[in-house]
């Protein structure tokens, strides 16, 4: 079966279920509605007083910060550069949490300016996550440079993280890795959960970019992975001559429904947090578009 018959399958399947009233299979009426969040990159022009207002009004619960105003530094933006600015932005959540912090933070390089300054800055979220009440910050594994051994960069980015989990004991913050970059397939992602094995460290599960280069269906990778995630980002896809092209959701050919379904079933009840990549792609649907279309795709699942 086709990743699109699968997903167009696992709607229809699920569609009557629920018209039908009846449960155990995909989402159920007794378990709770998912709970949204997006991310900034779908808005990257929008205000901090903008984004909030916006959630609020489209049924979102949270929001993942990576960039204000195409400031990703975020301890840079004038939303949170100083604790009246942090003080005053927290007023303005009103019901909406902030449930992660998207680092720009790379762990793959060797001792040396860029790796200090990737630790350093993950460690000013840290401190930024703590001050905002946000659980989560994220960081990259990223890349396995050419011309360093593939063990020694995962050691690196096993040591990053612990050094980053130790600074974040006792803060109520948790660093996050993403699936990303070259680190996108499961025995590299499990290797490093298993050998760091630190309680303040967790996965962001990114479903698609898995998927779209090792074509491991999330069958094969939920398994392995669900002990340590921690927080999803949840987007569509097509193949187009071996290029991805992003899709509103429910639009594209990816297993993403089939992931979404495992994490429901497996007792996942975290954030299914909308990664629309408008910063990047300025091509794809405007965020007045494409923020009220997740919710509407995942409506199905009440």
């Amino acid at each position: 079966m086709t990743p699109l018959q699968d997903r167009r399958s696992f709607i229809k399947t699920t569609t009557g279920l629920l018209a039908a009233g009846l449960s155990g299979f995909g989402f159920t009426e007794n378990k709770k509605y998912p709970l949204l969040s997006f991310s900034t990159l779908g808005c990257p022009d929008w205000s901090f007083e903008k984004i909030v207002q916006f959630a609020s009004e489209n049924q979102y619960k949270g929001i993942e910060i990576r960039g204000i105003q195409r400031e990703l530094n975020l301890v840079k933006s004038s939303a949170f550069n100083s604790p009246a600015n942090i003080a005053a932005s927290k007023k303005m959540l009103k019901g909406i949490s902030i449930v992660n912090l998207g680092a720009s933070s790379n762990l793959h390089y060797p001792a040396g300016a860029e790796r200090t300054k990737s630790i350093e800055e993950a460690k000013q979220f840290i401190d930024l996550a703590k001050s905002l009440d946000c659980p989560f910050i994220r960081v990259f594994p990223n890349n396995f440079p050419k011309d360093q051994e593939k063990q020694a960069t995962l050691d690196l980015i096993k040591e990053g993280l612990r050094v980053l989990g130790d600074y974040a004991k006792g803060s109520g913050v948790t660093v996050l890795m993403e699936t990303h970059g070259d680190v996108v397939y499961s025995a590299d992602i499990l290797q490093i959960m298993q050998d760091l094995n630190h309680p303040q460290t967790g996965l962001v599960w990114d479903i698609i970019n898995m998927w779209t280069v090792t074509k491991e269906t999330p069958v094969q990778v939920y398994p392995k992975l669900k002990p340590y995630i921690r927080h999803t980002h949840i987007k569509d896809c097509r193949m187009v001559d071996g290029k991805i092209q992003y899709t509103l959701v429910g639009k594209g050919e990816s297993p993403i429904f089939q992931a979404i379904d495992l994490l429901r079933n497996g007792g996942y009840e975290g954030y299914y947090s909308f990664e629309w990549e408008k910063l990047w792609h300025p091509e794809i649907e405007e965020p007045e578009v494409a923020l009220p279309a997740y919710v509407s795709a995942m409506k199905y699942i009440k």
